[in-house]
């Protein structure tokens, strides 16, 4: 991860610009770099994952034009040697490098032909102006805001921006920034037509858009690393990078030290594979103890997200202080494309893409959020497979008939994709476990019980009635908001509201987010 910063305006001083880029130094601890452009300043700070050498350092300037972006853009080789044969030259091994040129080229239209996790700010000389980009589902993080009516100022995460502006905006995915307007220039849940083709077809379909997902990710210059939870997602992303590496690679599970309920699971598959597995226990004094942190950290009061992050948070703070990893791929997505625990109660096929198409427009707000804040604080990359532009695509694209849970076991078409030798069966067959309860049940029922001590049912009422939007519905929730709005004060509409079962099926009316609480969560977890 990297972090970036522009603005464009007098107002604010270089100073003050730095004061504020400086509290996400952790996305990029290796170096900062803020310049001064006509009119405003832009600034970078580094992670190095590709072209580890300082001519790698941003920002990247060309004929007055100036660029910084977080990203990974994949196949970038083959654009590079095209630009070359254009008269471009490259002073490093950067694929972000390329970016200047390719605007040259093509100018916004640019954006619609990378393939890539991004966010990005570019300084057209000529226009004296900002153009801002972020990748189409928004695995990237940019958020903007304006520090008076006509200057405007991006920035990787809204803590850059509180107190700097008066209300943040989460950069909408698949956007462009011009000219003071966003432009959709790619839709990831637009469908012009549904695929419906044969079920092997489709899952042949599946396994080969993946395994490329997951393939194009194993680039980097730095040492890379997994999360794995013993679920069918992250074991995928496992099983598949094992054998595209074919080396062992390095695993990495947590757990309470209770309950943990995916520990074994987890340990199934790194002894399956043969990796380098390590785990990470926790205790109800480490889950209490870092919740501020957290929540600081992610800049949300969703209680699906914060539970879901705790142990993610935890297991990345250990890959930071104890190895030298750089880069972590995980399995997020797989759940709002596939379907969930809930979504078994979707009253159609019509429902059940409605569905689809909400959770992926919204997830940046939710399980992308979770997973770039919770390993780039720790001065890790994230990349996620599921989310690979051309995967989500076809997968949106699949008539949803195909993908409701028909079949007696949800997720089938993934699993059945990936029959075979890449997963024990009873590991490619496991009931789906939410994360949060899969560290250990006892992780939710200890934030549930630390909550319903500090407020009484009076204070409880009182207190959620400050709150306008996203009311707090449970005291869990109210603690939450209340950490929420010691950090983001009066921010809550940077989040749509809270991320739960579809209140309108029925089954699905429930004031708690974990699948644990639905009737057909069975032995999941168990």
């Amino acid at each position: 991860m990297c972090s970036i910063m522009g603005y464009l305006g007098s107002s604010l001083t270089m100073e003050k610009f730095k004061e504020h880029f400086d509290k996400t130094t952790s996305r990029g601890p290796d170096m900062q770099r803020i310049i001064n452009i006509p009119g405003g300043i832009m600034g970078f700070e580094r992670l190095s994952i590709m072209g580890l050498h300082e001519e790698g350092m941003q920002p990247f300037t060309l004929n007055d034009n100036v660029v910084v972006c977080n990203g990974e853009i994949y196949g970038f080789r083959p654009i590079k040697e095209e630009l070359k044969a254009k008269g471009y030259t490259f002073k490093s091994d950067s694929d972000c490098e390329l970016l200047l040129p390719m605007y040259e080229l093509y100018g916004v239209d640019m954006f619609e032909k990378l393939d890539a996790e991004f966010a990005c700010i570019i300084y057209d000389a000529k226009a004296e102006s900002f153009v801002a980009a972020r990748d189409p589902i928004g695995i990237r993080p940019l958020f903007y805001g304006y520090v008076k009516d006509d200057e405007i100022v991006f920035a990787s995460e809204a803590k850059n921006l509180v107190g700097l502006v008066k209300e943040v905006f989460p950069f909408p995915p698949g956007h462009y920034y011009k000219d003071g307007e966003f432009v959709c220039y790619r839709s990831m849940t637009k469908v012009d037509k549904f695929v419906d083709d044969d079920i092997d077809t489709i899952c042949k379909n599946i396994h080969d858009k993946l395994v490329k997902g997951i393939e194009k990710r194993l680039d980097s210059d730095a040492p890379l690393g997994f999360l794995l939870s013993g679920g069918l997602d992250s074991s995928l992303v496992c099983a598949v990078s094992a054998k595209i590496m074919d080396k062992p690679i390095r695993t990495f599970a947590i757990g309470m030290n209770t309950d943990a309920i995916d520990l074994k699971y987890a340990k199934e598959v790194a002894d399956y594979l043969g990796s380098d597995h390590t785990e990470v226990i926790i205790t109800k004094e480490d889950v209490i103890r870092e919740l501020p942190t957290v929540i600081s950290i992610l800049g949300t009061y969703d209680i699906t997200t914060i539970r879901a992050s705790m142990g993610m948070y935890l297991v990345c703070k250990a890959i930071h202080e104890q190895t030298d990893i750089r880069v972590l791929l995980t399995g997020e997505i797989s759940d709002e494309l596939f379907g969930y625990k809930y979504t078994d109660f979707a009253p159609s096929p019509e429902e059940f893409q409605k569905e689809a198409v909400k959770r992926i427009d919204e997830i940046h707000m939710y399980d992308v959020l979770r997973a770039d804040r919770c390993i780039s604080v720790n001065s890790l990359e994230a990349r996620v497979p599921f989310g690979d532009l051309d995967f989500v695509d076809y997968v949106m694209s699949i008539n949803p008939a195909k993908k409701m849970n028909v079949y007696n076991k949800g997720k089938y078409l993934l699993r059945h994709a990936f029959e075979g030798d890449y997963l024990p069966y009873d590991i490619l067959m496991r009931e789906k476990a939410a994360f949060s309860d899969a560290v250990g049940h006892s992780m939710v029922d200890h934030l549930k019980a630390y909550a319903e001590e500090k407020y009484s049912d009076e204070e409880f009422e009182k207190l959620v009635k400050k709150y306008d939007h996203a009311r707090p519905f449970t005291k869990e929730s109210l603690l939450y908001r209340e950490i929420f709005e010691e950090y983001y004060p009066g921010q809550s509409k940077m989040v749509v509201d809270f991320w739960m079962p579809n209140k309108s099926w029925e089954g699905c009316d429930v004031n708690d987010p974990s699948a644990r609480v639905l009737a057909n969560y069975g032995a999941s977890g168990d």
